[in-house]
């Protein structure tokens, strides 16, 4: 069996001043960020990893470099372009609330309807190429590492999106189990590299938070 850690990267100056990042956007990680992915390290810890793959993104390479650093076991890091965010279009780099107002249809669905989600009055990607070229990659990784754990640092729109379709969510239903937060866990296991389960979902205790802060969502 391999088992897949899936990582959302640290939280951004973008994810706090809830932003779009999406495939082009960039923001730097916040201070706080470097020692939650310390704390990250320090659960991961115990486990021995085979790999580890990071989307190219700064945010989520870094995130990746400092957990990798901090693990205090030689893992091989490989950077993979199909692990990069969601390609947004022009909602990038807008704000929430401003992306609300000037396709408020758009914005809905794409938070809770992906079936009814159309990627053509933003030029975004579909959820379909984005689960097509994520999903492709955690395959791929699987069938190289068979009976191993790997690590997966990428980001939490087009994991949230990949990880349900790998378990058989059906389209309508993919954002029902709620957001991945920044620097979090989901885990995923297969035995054959095409049928996964989902053994733990968006686990954060370890980072010892007191209060809920919506921006650390999506």
């Amino acid at each position: 069996m391999t088992k897949v850690y899936l990582i959302r990267h640290g939280k951004t100056e973008w994810n706090l001043e809830s932003r779009y990042q999406g495939a082009h956007g960039d923001s730097p990680l916040l201070p706080q960020s470097y020692r939650e992915i310390e704390l990250l390290a320090d659960y991961l810890r115990p486990i021995r990893f085979a790999h580890a793959y990071a989307s190219p993104l700064k945010r989520a390479r870094v995130t990746a470099e400092r957990l990798i650093e901090h693990l205090d076991q030689p893992v091989r890091l490989t950077i993979d372009s199909r692990l990069m965010e969601f390609n947004l279009g022009q909602m990038e780099g807008m704000h929430f609330d401003a992306v609300a107002k000037k396709w408020p249809t758009e914005l809905k669905n794409f938070r809770h309807h992906p079936d009814q989600y159309d990627e053509r009055v933003t030029g975004s990607e579909s959820f379909a190429q984005v689960i097509a070229r994520v999903g492709s990659a955690i395959k791929e990784f699987c069938r190289l590492n068979p009976t191993e754990n790997i690590l997966v640092v990428s980001h939490g729109a087009a994991l949230n999106a990949t990880i349900n379709a790998l378990i058989g969510t059906p389209l309508p239903h993919l954002k029902d189990r709620g957001g991945l937060s920044n620097t979090s866990t989901t885990v995923l296991t297969t035995d054959d590299a095409e049928h996964f389960t989902l053994a733990q979902w968006n686990e954060t205790s370890y980072l010892h938070k007191t209060t809920v802060d919506p921006t650390d969502t999506i």
